[in-house]
């Protein structure tokens, strides 16, 4: 029997097929080839159409399926994971009114913030462990002030993933993770926050159902079946944010379980016990995909927008020529600190590790007689390892020392100028393993659908691939490249 995982993110819209005897990928790949658009009208604004994320998960079932010689009949379950906190808002003939404001638009920083003063920092931070922030809430709040009319029309609101597994069912239902990632959830009262939902004078109305993050949530639609090239009898049985999910596909699942990812945006992940908050709300809490309020599992989340974006940016303007592998190479024959150049990695929005402010992307101290294409290759990733030093430390005044990082064989995770430069910051020791998004959601489906009948079963074949220790003889060394670039971070804050 087979599992399905789609993880639908900004960049592309990945899939996973698991042999849930086995525990391993039977085919695995991801649509398109080149990273989806993301719109920006006006500055600081960046917007996806849903429909087209549908239609990408259609094309890749069945480019996948066809690959594989899968027999559909085989396959029973399907697990979604979804780039966190955008907004798709349907009418009630479930059309989408217009695009997604996705992750990374930053255009509700301003009434977030507002209502964080008016609200009152005591309950965001006690009930809803975050500032509204920019987050979906907001997001909608946006709508309402600025598009009325669309606002009128709204019969749902819906997270990326919502959107997708109604496609896929018919049904429209959340979860308790996702309601949380969107600051609608009072986690004291355990119940949808009443408050937030008064003071953006939103209806209760236009959420949607709460199902169980691990349940069956329902059956794939007629329609959804022959587009898709599957069976009625496939069932949605798992659903959640990327970074949860992250964290999930890795086991990470327990009080100070660790995970990290550095795709478009970079993120670490850790799982605490108890209803804690970062009193800037510069690292974020929301339910994890085990979190029940007699047994909380919050998930402390660190998020970079500006990490893999740029290495992106740079390969794309600056080496059109080279693979990632070949930026890698070249940039291992710099020197720690690059010869003085420093680039900060924060030009994909507004940043919630700096409260929310926008300050941009900055190469600074570029030399035209010294620098070359390769200190860029490497300024880029130790600016990113950098950024997740600068963030790691908020979570440790929170009281958590991380010592070991869980993280896929992925993105940045490839570079070992990144994983190495990260793993001689922390000191934290570095484990990667053979599993992604995809792959996580399809055993979170199988584990929902009852395939798997405990979490352990479901782990059981997750490989360990790669260990990465600290070198102390270069501690010191990048411990004095991170206090420079910190120095010019400062002047921007």
């Amino acid at each position: 029997m087979y599992s399905i995982g789609y993880d639908i993110g900004s960049s592309s819209i990945k899939c996973s097929i698991l042999d849930i005897e086995k525990g391993k990928p039977v085919i695995q790949g991801y649509y398109p080839q080149e990273e989806m658009e993301i719109k920006s009208p006006k500055p600081g604004w960046a917007e996806q159409d849903p429909e087209t994320w549908w239609e990408y998960v259609k094309i890749l079932t069945r480019m996948l399926i066809e690959k594989s010689s899968i027999d559909v009949i085989q396959i029973k379950s399907i697990g979604i994971s979804y780039q966190m906190h955008g907004l798709v808002v349907v009418d009630k003939n479930k059309k989408v009114l217009r695009p997604s404001i996705i992750w990374c638009d930053s255009r509700a920083v301003e009434i977030g913030n507002k209502a964080f003063q008016n609200i009152g920092n005591e309950y965001c931070l006690n009930n809803l462990l975050n500032s509204p922030g920019n987050f979906t809430a907001s997001k909608l709040r946006w709508i309402k002030e600025n598009e009325p009319e669309i606002y009128k029309q709204i019969y749902k609101i819906l997270l990326p993933g919502d959107f997708i597994a109604m496609k896929l069912t018919g049904e429209i239902n959340t979860t308790v993770s996702g309601l949380s990632e969107g600051i609608f959830w009072d986690f004291k009262n355990n119940s949808v926050s009443k408050k937030i939902l008064e003071y953006y004078e939103i209806d209760e109305s236009l959420l949607a159902d709460i199902v169980p993050t691990f349940s069956i949530q329902g059956k794939l639609t007629k329609s959804a079946a022959e587009e898709l090239g599957l069976t009625e009898n496939v069932v949605v049985s798992y659903r959640a944010g990327d970074q949860p999910n992250n964290a999930f596909s890795l086991n990470v699942l327990n009080p100070g379980e660790v995970a990290a990812t550095a795709g478009t945006s970079g993120v670490v992940y850790a799982v605490i016990d108890k209803l804690n908050y970062d009193k800037k709300s510069r690292v974020n809490q929301f339910a994890h995909v085990n979190h029940v309020f007699e047994n909380p599992r919050i998930g402390v989340l660190l998020c970079i927008n500006g990490t893999g974006i740029l290495n992106s940016f740079v390969r794309k303007n600056m080496a059109t020529d080279l693979s990632y592998n070949q930026m890698n190479e070249l940039a291992e024959k710099i020197e720690i600190g690059c010869d003085g150049l420093t680039i900060l990695p924060f030009g994909n929005g507004a940043e919630r590790v700096f409260e929310n402010k926008n300050i941009g992307s900055h190469f600074l101290n570029i030399d035209f007689n010294r620098h070359t294409k390769a200190h860029f290759f490497r300024a880029v990733q130790e600016g990113i390892a950098f950024s997740f030093k600068y963030g790691i430390e908020i979570i440790n005044e929170m009281g958590l020392k991380i010592n070991v990082i869980r993280a896929g064989n992925s993105n940045l995770f490839l570079s070992p100028i990144f994983r190495e430069t990260l793993a001689n910051l922390t000191e934290a020791t570095i484990e990667l393993y053979d599993t992604d998004g995809a792959q996580g959601a399809a055993r979170g489906a199988a584990y929902g659908s009852g395939l798997y009948k405990s979490f352990d079963e479901a782990f059981k074949n997750l490989e360990k691939i790669k260990i990465i220790n600290h070198k102390p003889e270069l501690v010191e060394k990048t411990l004095d490249a991170y206090n420079n670039w910190l120095e010019h971070l400062k002047k921007f804050l």
